[in-house]
């Protein structure tokens, strides 16, 4: 459960800069969680990789 409300607030927060392809409104799930990592590792700069990483944990 930590984890997928951590991917939620990532979410929310790296928004605009690594998931604007995404539905805003979106409901993140367990099976979402590896594509916001994707989008962390990609887009997110030093403060996504680094929660990209907390969240492959």
């Amino acid at each position: 459960m930590v984890r997928l409300r951590e991917a939620r607030r990532a979410f929310a927060m790296f928004y605009t800069p690594c998931f604007w392809y995404l539905r805003e409104n979106m409901t993140i799930t367990l099976a979402d969680v590896s594509e916001i990592v994707r989008g962390l590792r990609q887009n997110g700069g030093r403060q996504g990789f680094l929660l990209a990483a907390k969240l492959c944990r």
